[in-house]
């Protein structure tokens, strides 16, 4: 059935009326309080903002084609004149009541804007749009309190882990640079990246959470995304801080059980026959770690976190993070040097080669061969070996970058999973 020629610019205007009474019932909550004809602006008429805006942009040009040159002096002068009425009228509130604040304005000017972007645009992102600043406008004391409590360190760690993600990463050339098939230089930055959001959620979670729940929070969290970046970004913790290694090796112990499940999930749903031969041993594995992080964690008295700010005082180093990436990079280079030792057709010492440093690749990978190329037994073998090398690389972490008793209760988990799993995996 054929829409009618009415439909889609009723909609367009029906949801720009729409955009309007939702900011303007935040804003009309908002100042309750106040005596009725005393405020500037609120439901109906910031919802007679949206629809004038939907109006406007309806007349300015036909549905669905851009704005000529008259459609768009039209626009302009119609938003100018709007801009110009709500304004002094906001501006004669301010000496009025005292109130000071241009949220109010700056909302109706966006109400004006979303309402004819849902006639002239994506009516999708106007929508989203619109819910997005209203949630800004309702929180406002909530936003309010958590940027009086943030410091100074807190501010650049972030604006620096927003910089390497969205200005850097997107320059950065994606191909690889030097010998022995070289290292992608995007990949690395990527490494970074992980490093980095790893020491930063660590660092808000002990903060908001306390030493003992938070590092087993970010622990967790980071084994979601990389089980080693946990490791690296524990190790450096451990170094300045000697007591607090005990704790921090049971969030690593806990990331590492998270990695194991993250494994068997991945062989199990792109080869199912790899679940029992793959999953059996990485269970186990990951219920000892897990158990000896509850129990090392179980075992630590409570702290208040009243010292944690001094004891992390920044979420992470952007150069010590960058040395640990060009590490990696290293470490990339080196594993495929022993990838191009062993041979193509060594399965085996190849995956161990790719799980250094990238377990889930080297997963995909092997999983991907059961189709064609590999027994379920082969690539189980396989998928185990890479998982052992991944698990024996923390150890080398463990004991250059932390300290010795950080290393050796990470040694000993990493020890005892790969026992358990090779256990295991004779046994299936």
């Amino acid at each position: 059935m054929q829409a009618s020629p009415l439909e889609e610019p009723l909609s367009g205007v029906a949801l720009a009326f729409g955009i309007g009474l939702l900011i303007g019932l935040e804003r009309g909550w908002n100042t309750r309080q106040m005596q009725s004809g005393s405020r500037v602006a609120g439901v109906r008429t910031y919802g007679i903002t949206g629809l004038l805006g939907g109006l406007v942009a309806a007349l300015a040009g036909p549905e669905g084609l851009p704005l000529g040159v008259g459609g768009a002096l039209f626009m302009g002068l119609a938003f100018a004149t709007f801009a110009a009425v709500f304004v002094t009228f906001a501006r004669s509130s301010m000496f009025t009541d005292g109130n000071r604040s241009a949220t109010g304005a700056i909302a109706a000017l966006l109400t004006f804007v979303l309402g004819a972007y849902s006639v002239l645009g994506n009516r999708g992102i106007a929508a989203a749009a619109a819910v997005g600043a209203t949630g800004v406008l309702a929180f406002r004391e909530g936003i309010h309190r958590w940027v009086a409590h943030i410091t100074r360190h807190e501010l650049e760690s972030g604006l620096a882990l927003l910089a390497m993600s969205f200005i850097a990463l997107p320059i950065i050339p994606d191909r690889a640079v030097g010998p022995f098939g070289g290292v992608n230089l995007r990949e690395v930055w990527i490494i970074a990246i992980a490093l980095a959001a790893v020491s930063f959620v660590g660092y808000v979670a002990v903060r908001y959470f306390g030493q003992r729940r938070g590092e087993l929070i970010s622990g967790a969290i980071g084994g979601l995304v990389s089980s080693t970046a946990v490791t690296i970004a524990n190790a450096r913790k451990a170094a300045a801080d000697r007591s607090s290694a005990p704790l921090l090796a049971a969030a690593t112990s806990l990331a590492m059980a998270v990695s194991f499940i993250r494994v068997t999930a991945i062989s199990g749903v792109l080869s199912p026959a790899l679940l029992i031969p793959v999953g059996t041993p990485l269970l186990l594995a990951a219920a000892i770690a897990a158990a000896f992080a509850l129990l090392r964690a179980r075992w630590r008295p409570s702290d208040s976190g009243a010292s944690e700010p001094a004891l992390f005082r920044n979420p992470f180093g952007f150069w010590s993070v960058v040395a640990m990436a060009c590490l990696m990079g290293v470490l990339i280079v080196l594993g495929r040097l022993i990838r191009q030792r062993f041979g193509d057709t060594a399965t085996i010492g190849g995956a161990a080669a790719m799980g250094l440093l990238d377990v889930d690749a080297m997963t995909v990978s092997m999983a991907r061969l059961t189709s064609h190329a590999l027994s379920p037994q082969s690539a189980s073998v396989a998928i185990l070996a890479g998982v052992a090398s991944n698990t024996l690389l923390k150890v080398l972490i463990a004991g250059i970058v932390g300290r010795a008793r950080f290393a050796v209760h990470v040694s000993v988990i990493c020890m005892a999973c790969i026992a358990a799993a090779a256990v295991a995996m004779v046994m299936t």
